[in-house]
């Protein structure tokens, strides 16, 4: 066997590996030597066929088992002779005719590509300096989320015969939709209970039900808006036949003990401590989004170092597709979104190189700290995977059982939050009071906001 550097370039390496035909008839008569007493041919004595009627009759699929396995301890040859660490499983491409390999008429020669792990100095995590975004439940926002609440259990009585509906009532109805005279897919529903000036139909359609009575008949025109989710109707004038069947007025809301015992409480004052304690879980969990944000833009910031090629290509060929199938969705091109098509391959080739470098950071430090994710937390994240299909579950549990690759997608945000959890415990975190909106706000939007301030 015969091994070749031919590309040394950054992580990248490349070996040209020549195994001699003769070598591989060397093995191949080994395997038929081995399995002749075990052989029976017709017009032989078991045992006594010749090796080339063996070879007539077993060569081809044994040679072809041959040439894998060769290819195989190639490659892991290169890879132990050079001390290679490899980032990626290796790529091994046939340079040779195959049939002519089995058949014994041409060397078997094939290149072997590796990314090489980057070796490169980790940053000390405790060096960090991070502002960690925090805000206060007050009163005021629990009483506010407790009249939300309110609003959302508020009851509705039915308005006396003959009175038209007003703003905030409740109305059932029925409706089918059409555009150009012809009913659309989703347009149509029976006993539909809406909120007048809710919001929850497309913009036009309650305004124009204000007024209407119950067991009347009404005709409502609207755009459907040019984002419209669907990509069909979006800009579309549309039809809907309507038919009022009840009208109902609100009820006044009582913020008392009742409306605690009906969410199942004893008192007013019980649910506002479950109501407060709710909250500051997730205002914790806000704080946290962004604190982690705030890490890993550190991370990034305090590493700089070259990335395997294989795995941004990987991680970069996932984004992509992801991007086509809803611009697809959408009905949208690079460009409806101001770009080319370039600069936005451009803008997520960045962001496929940034998630490589902190994935290789974070298991960096992950290693040398023995951080790790135990059994019982990969199976309590299986599980909240399978509440999410009622009625699937055990197929959930299978899939992800007979698929490394699934249970390591499951596994890899575990690990990273742990790792995120331990450098928050040793880096500097200055806190930083907010208001609620901002807290709650996408981590890059909040930061343009705190800009300007």
């Amino acid at each position: 066997m015969q091994i070749t550097e031919t590309v040394s370039e950054g992580l990248r390496r490349e070996y040209r590996i020549v195994v001699e035909a003769k070598d591989l008839d060397e093995k191949l008569t080994g395997r038929l030597d081995e399995m002749k007493p075990r052989v029976h041919l017709k017009g032989f004595r078991p045992g006594k066929a010749p090796i080339s009627f063996l070879k007539k009759a077993y060569g081809k699929s044994l040679m072809q088992d041959i040439v894998n396995e060769a290819a195989t301890q190639g490659k892991d040859k290169a890879i132990a002779d050079n001390a290679l660490k490899p980032a990626f499983p290796p790529r091994v491409e046939l340079a040779s005719e195959l049939d002519d390999v089995v058949e014994g008429k041409a060397d078997l020669e094939f290149t072997v590509t590796v990314d090489l792990m980057p070796d490169f100095e980790l940053g000390d995590p405790a060096k960090l300096q991070i502002e960690k975004l925090t805000a206060e439940v007050t009163d005021e926002e629990v009483e506010g989320a407790i009249e939300r609440l309110a609003e959302q259990a508020r009851s509705y009585t039915a308005r006396p015969e003959g009175e038209a509906a007003q703003d905030g009532d409740s109305i059932v109805m029925d409706f089918v939709g059409s555009i150009d005279g012809e009913e659309f897919p989703g347009g149509k529903a029976e006993n539909f209970n809406l909120i007048l000036g809710s919001g929850q139909l497309i913009p036009g359609f309650e305004d124009q039900l204000i007024g209407a009575k119950a067991g009347e008949s009404r005709e409502v025109k609207v755009k459907f808006p040019e984002n419209y989710q669907e990509p069909k109707l979006a800009g579309k004038d549309a039809v809907f036949a309507v038919k009022v069947n009840e009208v109902k007025s609100p009820d006044t809301i009582a913020i008392d003990d009742e409306l605690a015992k009906r969410v199942g409480l004893a008192s007013l004052g019980e649910l506002k401590e479950r109501m407060r304690e709710q909250m500051k879980t997730d205002f914790a969990r806000a704080s946290r989004v962004h604190m982690k944000r705030r890490i890993l833009d550190a991370l990034d910031a305090a590493h700089a170092f070259p990335l395997p090629p294989t795995m941004v290509e990987g991680e970069f060929g996932a984004i992509w597709r992801a991007v086509e199938a809803e611009l697809q969705r959408e009905g949208k091109t690079a460009e409806d979104e101001g770009k080319s098509e370039e600069e936005l391959k451009k803008e997520y080739h960045d962001i496929a190189e940034r998630r490589v470098r902190l994935g290789l950071v974070l298991a960096r430090i992950g290693e040398q700290n023995g951080i790790q994710v135990n059994p019982d937390e990969i199976q309590r994240a299986v599980a909240m995977r399978a509440r999410q299909f009622p009625g699937q579950e055990q197929q959930v549990f299978d899939y992800y059982a007979s698929s490394p690759q699934a249970m390591a997608e499951i596994r890899a945000p575990i690990f990273e939050d742990k790792v995120v959890d331990f450098i928050a415990e040793l880096c500097e975190v200055t806190e930083r009071k907010v208001d609620r909106e901002t807290l709650f706000l996408d981590p890059d939007e909040a930061a343009a906001r705190l800009l300007k301030e």
